[in-house]
């Protein structure tokens, strides 16, 4: 169900992106030209084109919105964080062990394991 809502959705995507591409540009978008200044000049009505981007746009959101339920739906009751301490794979047997320490600071000056020889 949810293969067949995530095609129907990227080809409302795919179609809405190119509905809007063929659209004439009306030169309004920034103030800029397209107005008479007088009181009757109001919107133009809706074009086919126009009309058809509207229900592609409901569609889309509307595919979302299922996306949405179906992926909540199928989610697990417990959160990420919660499955985080539980191990999912046995770590690798030649990898060096991380200190027991909680502490990020780092080591005491009287710890010389890490320090390099001295130069004589």
């Amino acid at each position: 169900m949810q293969n067949v809502v995530l095609i129907v959705h990227l080809l409302l995507a795919l179609t809405l992106i190119g509905v809007v591409l063929m659209q004439r540009s009306e030169g309004g978008g920034l103030g800029i030209g397209g107005g008479d200044g007088s009181a009757n000049a109001g919107r133009p009505p809706l074009t086919a084109m126009a009309k058809l981007t509207w229900i592609l746009a409901i569609a889309f959101i509307a595919t979302s919105l299922t996306l949405t339920v179906i992926a909540a739906q199928q989610s697990a009751s417990s959160s990420v964080l919660d499955r985080l301490g539980t191990p999912t794979a046995p770590s690798a047997p030649d990898a060096p062990a991380l200190p027991l320490s909680d502490s990020l600071l780092p080591p005491p000056a009287s710890d010389d394991t890490l320090a390099p020889p001295p130069a004589d």
